[in-house]
């Protein structure tokens, strides 16, 4: 599944092509997706302007005039393809399929000035979806009504945390990867910034909580991770693990700056460690972590 900085580099991607401008016409070359799209979906957007690209955790916001608002999520292999002048924007290193019958959905814009350009869902496994909602209820729609604080927000602080971890005597990272905590933190990026910050991933959620119910140090050590963390992997781009590309077509590069995620058995890259990387397997899912600078 992309992780936030994938879904922030494809709203900034879209942001351009969309914003501001009317769908036209909204082709669909299936029924359904991992659900059934919405009914009478063509009739009720097309003609509508974009007003703004938004992203709530990992799924998509297409904000439409009269208070309507597209929602997608882009599952396992979901990609969106910009094409002008029947172009494909970009150079695809690892191209996903451009095989019309993995096209599912297509947006038709055009601007004030004549120009038009088409936005292409492509998705082969078919695990994403599309639904539409009030713009005015975003809050109360089922996916997103129990989500916590986004991890570049205000909302999150250390002592949100706190409170959240003072009852959990669960490890750490499970707790970081639910959703209800932290909306949108995935498992690259916990892994990454729990190393960070020098915490290990079996560790007790609430041992990072004074007997008072404030933040310990590593806790407020944490937080600033989390925030770094993600800033960095948006502002490259994301991590394009296995086939994932930016809207553009272009590879993200964050990946190659992970300090521990899939980098069992290589050296720790903090300064005077000398420890090495390990995988353990928390849940079902890989932990990477250096047992010697994470306690």
């Amino acid at each position: 599944m992309p992780e936030l900085p994938e879904v922030e580099t494809v709203r900034r991607g879209l942001a351009p092509f969309m914003e501001g401008r009317t769908i036209r016409k909204l082709t669909l070359n299936r029924p359904d997706l991992r659900f059934p799209l919405p009914k009478d979906f063509s009739a009720r957007i097309e003609g509508r302007k974009v007003v703004r690209m938004s992203r709530r955790a990992k799924y998509l916001v297409i904000m439409l005039e009269g208070e309507l608002s597209v929602i997608a999520h882009l599952g396992m292999s979901g990609s969106f393809r910009i094409e002008t002048m029947a172009e494909a924007v970009g150079d695809f290193h690892h191209p996903r399929s451009k095989d019309a019958a993995h096209d599912h959905v297509i947006f038709q814009m055009a601007d004030e000035q004549g120009g038009e350009a088409r936005i292409i869902y492509n998705d082969p496994r078919r695990f994403g979806f599309m639904d539409l909602a009030e713009t005015g209820a975003l809050d109360l729609y089922p996916s997103f009504s129990a989500l916590g604080p986004e991890p570049t927000g205000n909302s999150l602080s250390a002592d949100y945390l706190a409170e959240r971890f003072r009852s959990k005597k669960s490890p750490i990272k499970s707790v970081l990867l639910d959703q209800r905590v932290i909306a949108g933190l995935g498992n690259i990026y916990v892994c990454e910034a729990l190393h960070r910050s020098g915490i290990g991933p079996e560790r007790l959620a609430n041992s990072l909580v004074t007997p008072t119910g404030r933040a310990a140090r590593g806790l407020e050590d944490l937080t600033g991770a989390i925030r770094q963390v993600i800033a960095e992997a948006i502002e490259a781009g994301g991590s394009t693990l296995r086939d994932h590309i930016q809207t553009d077509g272009s590879l993200g590069y964050f990946q190659h700056r992970f300090r521990v995620y899939d980098r069992e058995g290589e050296a720790c890259v903090t300064p005077g460690c000398g420890g090495t990387v390990s995988r353990i397997v928390q849940s079902g899912r890989s932990t990477f972590h250096c047992p010697a600078c994470q306690k």
